[in-house]
């Protein structure tokens, strides 16, 4: 009986294992992405969401914001607000963005989506 018991306990644990390896694996699957354009306005998110900060009018404000570290984004021909990320092996166009605060641009990029929050991990920009 305890060695049954024992063998329970044993195939318990090692089928926690086998779950928790799977899940794990699931949890590192990179999200679908696929290579876009997108074409909009460079936004400093920050101006953006506090108080509408947008247009040729605030990109002045949005050029300092987004020199400053604020979040960058791109309000898309289409309405939605795409997050801006930069290549972690060149964050060289992500930078280059910047120059265009307020501006309208095209970025090119994986456009990947999460729930509800849209982003782009910047290849390339540019004016339009």
């Amino acid at each position: 009986m305890r060695m049954r018991m024992m063998f329970a306990s044993v195939a318990a644990v090692a089928l926690a294992y086998s779950g928790a390896v799977a899940a794990e694996g699931k949890a590192m699957a990179k999200t679908e992405e696929q290579t876009s354009a997108v074409k909009g306005e460079v936004l400093d998110l920050s101006c953006y969401m506090g108080h509408g900060g947008q247009g040729e009018g605030h990109a002045g404000c949005a050029a300092k914001c987004l020199q400053g570290g604020a979040p960058m984004g791109l309000l898309g021909t289409d309405g939605a607000v795409y997050l801006l990320f930069a290549e972690h092996s060149d964050a060289s166009a992500y930078e280059k963005t910047k120059g265009f605060a307020g501006k309208n641009v095209e970025v090119t990029g994986e456009v990947a989506t999460k729930g509800t929050l849209k982003g782009i991990t910047v290849h390339g920009v540019k004016a339009l």
